[in-house]
């Protein structure tokens, strides 16, 4: 179904009429990013997906023959050793499109959402049209919101920037409460497989040295063992990964070709001002990893709201839209009994050689280099850090800001004298490593989140009191206190009664 055949490859011409045909590459270090913005994708598409490397060439015009095949390369079969061993192993939905023909934000707003809002861009310039504002105001309903209105247990886990807080709902301290730093995820893997969220979503190492979200120039090694420590860390747990269901799929392609034409699609709604939204993106790598789903290819037709349409019919969530309602869910791909254990792949062991990059010296410079993306991100972190005080009194803002300015400035006085260079630095949020451009926006994003997490005891509070409420939703209040304070609230009895005693005993 599309696939790449070694007898009739896909090909584009380079403006100068050189053919580039698909072809097997194991270049891990991809130095120049692909556009993929909604301008570059429809140059893309042009001709039944001719474009691609037309499109590049116009993006970088001084780059050589070599680097222009790499955007017709695909990794030969066993290569990426988690990706591709999983894919050998399960389901490949070889028919899964990105929601939208255009970059990673609107696509993983669909995941989240089913819909962009009317956004199609990346709001990489700082004024997004004069409107960055309005960007960060994405105030649909969310999977999390309609997960917490069932009373279902949900956790985010990420590594440096939340993307997911760009959407106004996941700000809300109750909300951004339960978002947890990676090395929780590995800890609940190793706890009580009816203790691990239900819903969990997993958001990569967006930038420096560490970047694992498989986003070019970096080694993509990195995403192959962010992969393989996921799927390790599930599979060592028998209970936990006979309950669960892993979906791996990536929110756009990235600018690499593909032969397949992406077909129409449904608006999600009436927010049209950036794009009708009437024709999916170009196909993602997807995968469905469980007991559950056999060892073969899934030909049915997704995009990122697919899951959404899952969750809706697992759980009876309220609606996420148009595209969502009308989208085939993947539950068609779970079978109705389990695997033998020993017919699926144990653990991924990653060697010396594909953990460490091929040229050092070519990763360290990918550590400077900002991407749309990471311009996104940065832009995202300062939007956070402005509004850290929200809702509290305008003198406490005041002297709380002075203080932090001052230690800001002790902090980096400090640094200079220590090691008279601000290139490298350490920041908050990994204390024992090193980074570099990345470490303000780390940090701003560290300290929203632990201002957020106090702020977020007196809502669940008044949630939990409030007996207008269903009972699910004040259940999930309490689960989220109890995440906060680990204190064990959601195992007790009677624990709406129960906590509100607590929260008595500590003042709120």
């Amino acid at each position: 179904m599309g696939g790449v055949s070694p007898a009739a490859p896909g090909e584009n011409r380079d403006p100068s009429g050189v053919i580039y045909r698909q072809a097997p590459t194991t270049e891990r270090q991809m130095m120049f990013d692909p556009h993929h913005e909604l301008e570059h994708v429809q140059v893309q598409l042009e001709g039944g997906n001719a474009g691609f490397v037309k499109d590049f060439v116009a993006s970088y015009p001084d780059s050589s023959e070599e680097t222009r095949g790499f955007i017709m390369g695909y990794f030969p079969r066993g290569f990426l050793p988690a990706l591709h061993a999983l894919a050998q192993d399960f389901t490949i939905c070889d028919r899964w499109f990105a929601s939208v023909p255009g970059p990673t934000w609107p696509n993983r707003f669909f995941a989240l959402t089913g819909t962009s809002n009317g956004r199609v861009n990346m709001p990489h310039d700082g004024t997004h049209n004069s409107d960055l504002a309005g960007y960060f105001q994405q105030d649909q309903v969310t999977v999390f919101d309609r997960l917490g209105e069932k009373g279902r247990h949900w956790k985010i886990y990420f590594h440096d920037i939340p993307q997911s807080w760009a959407l106004t709902r996941q700000r809300r301290p109750e909300n951004a409460a339960r978002y947890f730093y990676i090395d929780e995820f590995f800890g609940d893997c190793r706890g009580v497989a009816e203790e691990f969220p239900e819903f969990s979503l997993i958001e990569p190492d967006f930038m420096g040295v560490t970047e694992n979200d498989d986003h070019p120039p970096h080694d993509v090694m990195k995403a192959e063992k962010l992969i393989a420590d996921v799927y390790n860390a599930i599979g060592a747990n028998d209970a936990l990964w006979q309950s669960t269901l892993l979906v791996i799929f990536y929110d756009e392609h990235g600018g690499f070709y593909d032969r397949v034409s992406p077909p129409a699609a449904i608006p999600p709604d009436a927010h049209h001002q950036e794009y009708g939204f009437d024709r999916l993106g170009v196909r993602v790598p997807a995968l469905l990893i469980s007991p559950w789903v056999g060892r073969r290819v899934e030909h049915t037709l997704f995009d990122h709201t697919s899951l959404l349409k899952y969750l809706i019919e697992k759980w009876d969530l309220g609606p996420l839209g148009n595209r969502a309602q009308q989208a085939n869910g993947i539950g068609t791909a779970i079978a109705k009994t389990a695997r033998d254990p020993a017919d699926m792949i144990a653990r991924i062991d990653m060697t010396i050689d594909q953990l460490t990059a091929p040229d050092p010296e070519r990763e360290e410079a990918a550590w400077s280099m900002a991407s749309e993306h990471h311009a996104a991100l940065q832009h995202l972190g300062q939007w956070l850090w402005a509004r850290i005080d929200e809702g509290a009194p305008r003198a406490v803002v005041g002297i709380t800001r002075g203080i932090e300015a001052l230690k800001h400035g002790l902090d980096w006085l400090l640094h200079r004298l220590r090691h008279q260079s601000a290139a490298l630095q350490v920041t908050i949020a990994e204390p024992d490593k090193l980074t570099r451009k990345s470490a303000r926006t780390r940090d701003q994003v560290a300290r929203y989140m632990m201002r957020r997490k106090v702020q977020a005891v007196p809502a669940l509070a008044a949630r939990i009191r409030d007996r207008q409420l269903p009972d699910p939703q004040r259940a999930h209040a309490v689960h989220t206190l109890a995440l906060l304070t680990r204190r064990p609230l959601h195992r007790e009895r009677n624990r709406i009664d129960a906590a509100s005693e607590w929260l008595k005993k500590v003042g709120q």
